[in-house]
């Protein structure tokens, strides 16, 4: 069983930085990819970011150049460094890891963005 842990959330202003961790049981060589996904209040989860495990990425429209993920294979930890924080980027993040088919879920951490 893969487990992942997240870390680095926070209360932050608008336009402000904060860069979420995610720490995995395995070397994340092992998973196809990797991804941040997050679920605001009263909304479905969304796939934010996502990492392949040759290095591609893609990002959600709503984060395109301002948010990146990477990767540090000697840690094992995924990164999503996200800047220009705006109020509606409030959620839970959400990091996954995938072995098709089978998918890995942490157990979340919360970013509060304040106007």
């Amino acid at each position: 069983q893969v487990q992942l842990v997240e870390s680095g959330g926070g209360l932050v202003q608008a336009g402000g930085s904060l860069r979420l961790s995610c720490a995995a049981s395995e070397t994340i060589f092992s998973f196809n990819a990797m991804a941040w996904h997050r679920q605001a209040p009263g909304k479905q989860r969304e796939l934010v970011a996502l990492i392949t495990s040759g290095g591609k990425t893609n990002y959600a429209d709503s984060v395109k150049g301002r948010f990146t993920i990477s990767g540090d294979n000697a840690k094992n930890t995924v990164y999503l460094q996200m800047n220009s924080l705006k109020p509606e980027d409030t959620a839970v993040y959400y990091c996954s890891s995938c072995q098709y088919p089978t998918c890995y879920w942490g157990q979340g951490t919360q970013v509060t963005v304040s106007s």
